[in-house]
């Protein structure tokens, strides 16, 4: 039951991290990109690049989650959900508080069911 619950909360990192993606590599510009990071359309505009390549990094965070998911083990798992709990941090610290509840809070609460199961 635990590894159940493990792997689906690990499913919705991923799933949060492909979103991210999206919104960073795709929509960073355009109204839904716009809101979810609280940018002015000049803002956006001049830091498009930086978010693509940021993007690019929520999709390697996807990727290994999917990875682990999918037959690398609970060691990937661990691996990737640690990552994404140490970059929910920074995130946390640095550019918005949301990110705590957004990315850091799933990645731990992974992490916490993974250790119990």
């Amino acid at each position: 039951m635990l590894n159940t619950a493990a792997n689906l909360v690990c499913a919705l990192v991923a799933l949060i991290h492909v979103y991210i993606l999206v919104l960073e590599m795709f929509l960073w510009e355009k109204p839904a990109g716009l809101r979810a990071f609280g940018l002015t359309p000049e803002r956006a505009r001049d830091t498009r690049v930086l978010a693509a390549n940021q993007g690019l990094y929520n999709g390697f965070l996807a990727a290994g989650l999917f990875w682990g998911l999918s037959g690398g083990g609970t060691a990937v798992k661990l691996f990737f959900l640690g990552c994404v709990l140490v970059a929910g941090l920074y995130g946390a610290a640095t550019a918005s508080r949301k990110i705590l509840f957004i990315q850091a809070l799933p990645a731990a609460l992974g992490l916490g069911l993974l250790a119990l199961g």
